[in-house]
C-alpha cells in the first residue's frame, strides 16, 4: 500500500492511498513447512524500528513517463510511519492510528480522515505492519513463496475498493521490498523500499515526531 493524496502530483504515504514496511522474517521451524499468512504476519511484526529509502513511481495513462518521488521512511512498532519526501518536493508525513498528519512549520497538521487518500494511507500502514487480519476484512489474500522470497496478492472484496483497484502485489524477502498498486482505470503505482535496516533505534527527533 503507497501513500497517495488524490489531486496532488506526488504521492504521500498511505494505506500511502488504499498505500508502507517491514519487517524481519522469522525462521521456519522446518524447511518442509508451508509458509502461510500467520507466519508472514509474525515475521513482519518482529522489528521494533525500520529505517530505509523509498522510490515511488506513479504511472499515468496520459503521461509518457512516470511521476517519480524519492525519500526516506521510518516504521516504528506501536507508533506508526514517518514518510519523508525529498524529491521532487520536500514534505514530511506521519501516519499513525490517530490519522495522517503533514508537517507544517514546527508542528504537525492532521489531514481530513474521510478522504480517499487517507484510506489508502491506512492500507499502506497495515501492509507494512503485517496486519493480515485487518487486510482480510477488505481483501482476499493469496501468499506464495517462502520466507526468503514471497509474494502477497491482495484482491478487493468490497464494491468500493473494486472500483479503485484491480489488485495489489507485495513482494518481499527478509523485509518488504516492493508494493505495486494496479488501478481499474489503467494507472498504477510501484513503490520500492530500499536499504532497509532494523538495527537502528529511533532518534530523539523521531521520538519527538511520533510523540506530538
Amino acid at each position: 500500500m503507497s501513500v497517495f493524496c488524490r489531486g496532488e502530483r506526488v504521492c504521500c504515504p498511505i494505506s500511502a492511498i488504499k498505500y508502507l514496511a517491514v519487517l524481519t522474517l522469522l525462521g521456519l521451524s522446518s524447511l518442509a513447512q508451508a509458509f502461510d499468512l500467520s507466519q508472514l504476519s509474525a515475521q513482519l511484526t518482529k522489528p521494533e524500528v525500520i529505517h530505509g529509502r523509498f522510490v515511488q513511481e506513479k504511472h499515468l495513462r496520459a503521461l509518457p513517463q512516470p511521476l517519480t518521488s524519492q525519500g526516506t521512511f521510518v516504521l516504528a512498532k506501536n507508533h506508526g510511519l514517518l514518510w519523508l519526501l525529498k524529491t521532487p518536493v520536500q514534505q514530511d508525513y506521519r501516519i499513525t492510528a490517530q490519522g495522517i498528519a503533514r508537517r507544517e512549520g514546527q508542528g504537525w497538521q492532521l489531514l481530513p480522515s474521510k478522504s480517499a487518500g487517507a484510506e489508502q494511507n491506512r492500507l499502506f500502514l497495515a501492509v507494512l505492519q503485517g496486519d493480515s487480519s485487518g487486510l482480510q476484512r477488505d481483501f482476499e489474500l493469496a501468499l506464495s513463496g517462502d520466507a526468503q522470497k514471497w509474494q502477497l496478492t491482495l484482491t478487493p472484496r468490497s464494491l468500493l475498493l473494486k472500483q479503485v483497484f484491480n489488485r495489489i502485489n507485495i513482494d518481499g524477502g527478509e523485509l518488504v521490498q516492493r508494493i505495486e498498486l494496479l488501478e481499474t482505470q489503467g494507472d498504477s503505482t510501484v513503490l520500492r523500499m530500499q536499504d532497509s535496516i532494523s538495527s537502528q533505534p529511533l532518534s530523539e527527533a523521531e521520538q519527538h515526531d511520533f510523540a506530538e
